[in-house]
């Protein structure tokens, strides 16, 4: 069985669209626990731009299934990490200009930091995860620092549009899993991902873990969380 895990930041992005309180991203947890979530996947970004401190603390005491927190390696976003203690830390780049992430942390040119960072994560006993792109030589990177899982970009294969392009990108996809599966690595994909494009990258041999959120929270607006949470779960399932 391969896990969901639930991106509520798009709820927040409606929030702070008018710098009130709703929708709560915190209610929108409680209604994808309830619509079968294996995890909730919030993203903390320097710039505040959707997820709150306030979320991530509130959050961090009433998830009832796995919480993984998407951050930066950047020391204010850690120490908060730190303190709140979700089951997972996923790391990721962060740019302010960018609408949504545009590409993998860069594990080789960051080595340094990158391997700070999962180190005092795993201090405090969380798991660590790092997303990046479906590189081979990424993928050994991540692997030589001691991250204990990868969550490999699905991006390039979510924006291929013709047929060509999409087979080429899920190929790419295919072979570096293969990469994956040859290292102790636990194997997690994300970002793009619909309910439409998502069945192919469902078939990959030792795919553990989907993080989805724009699509998912799209289809709950007319469907409901809980709905849209059930039919996504029988789509990577099935």
């Amino acid at each position: 069985m391969i896990r969901l895990g639930v991106n509520i930041d798009h709820v927040a992005t409606v929030r702070q669209a008018r710098k009130t309180t709703e929708p709560d991203p915190v209610w929108a947890a409680a209604m994808a626990e309830l619509g079968g979530a294996d995890q909730i996947t919030i993203h903390l970004r320097e710039d505040r731009r959707h997820i709150q401190d306030r979320d991530v603390e509130i959050l961090s005491q009433t998830v009832n299934v796995k919480l993984n927190l998407e951050c930066a390696c950047e020391d204010e976003m850690l120490t908060i990490a730190c303190r709140t203690g979700p089951d997972q830390v996923c790391l990721v780049p962060e740019s302010r200009e960018e609408i949504t992430t545009e590409g993998g942390l860069d594990v080789l040119t960051n080595r340094e930091r990158v391997s700070k960072s999962i180190k005092m994560l795993q201090q405090k006993g969380i798991f660590v995860s790092l997303f990046i792109d479906p590189d081979e030589a990424q993928i050994t990177a991540a692997a030589e620092l001691g991250a204990e899982a990868v969550e490999l970009h699905t991006g390039a294969y979510a924006n291929a549009r013709t047929p060509n392009d999409i087979q080429s990108q899920l190929d790419q996809l295919y072979l570096a899993c293969n990469m994956v599966g040859e290292t102790p690595l636990r194997l997690h994909a994300g970002h793009g991902l619909t309910y439409s494009n998502v069945v192919p990258v469902t078939r990959i041999d030792g795919m553990e873990e989907l993080n989805i959120g724009h699509s998912l929270i799209a289809r709950s607006l007319f469907v409901g969380m809980e709905n849209a949470v059930r039919e996504m779960k029988q789509l990577i399932n099935s």
